[in-house]
């Protein structure tokens, strides 16, 4: 039997109240699908996985804010605190042509046509569209939205993302 891969969707950092709620680094896309109600999760303590239903949960001054089925006290949880927390990378729905985990796009280099323009440094989830912040080779960092009217072509066997550079873009 293969061992179960497993995917970093995010980091408990602190508890909330006493009910067994806890707070949540927000570190994947697709929050709704990762910690949709009833979907497992498992928290990585002592090199094992340790599963958990999730009851509920709700975004809460850029964290979440994460129930458990069954965890209804402080005292049932605390001992997970500062651990990470994880997906079974097969509950994980592929994605379609053209969408990427924001994990594969950073740290990818930026092209206009042949010319390098930096790396990806992180992936900001706008309410319209995403945007990539590029750290330029100058040192210097843009915003620039991920629509296509922007960019022409992501290889993520290559590790670059070719973008259409226009007046005012960097």
């Amino acid at each position: 039997m293969l061992a179960m891969e497993y995917v970093y969707i995010g980091r408990f950092f602190n508890t909330y109240a006493l009910k067994g709620e806890i707070k949540v680094s927000i570190d994947t896309d697709f929050i709704k699908e990762r910690y949709k109600k009833g979907s497992k999760v498992y928290i990585l303590k002592d090199d094992i996985y340790h599963p958990f239903i999730v009851e509920r949960y709700r975004e809460y001054k850029g964290d979440l804010i994460v129930k458990f089925l069954d965890i209804d006290d402080i005292n049932d949880i605390e001992m997970y605190k500062g651990h990470d927390i994880y997906k079974a990378k097969e509950d994980i729905k592929p994605l379609k042509k053209g969408e990427y985990y924001f994990s594969d796009l950073v740290g990818l280099d930026v092209y206009d046509k042949d010319l390098k323009i930096g790396k990806v440094i992180e992936v900001i989830e706008g309410p319209a569209y995403n945007f990539i912040k590029i750290k330029r080779e100058d040192g210097k960092t843009n915003l620039v939205p991920f629509i296509d009217n922007f960019i022409e072509d992501v290889d993520l066997k290559k590790g670059c993302i070719k973008i259409k550079v226009i007046e005012g873009l960097l």
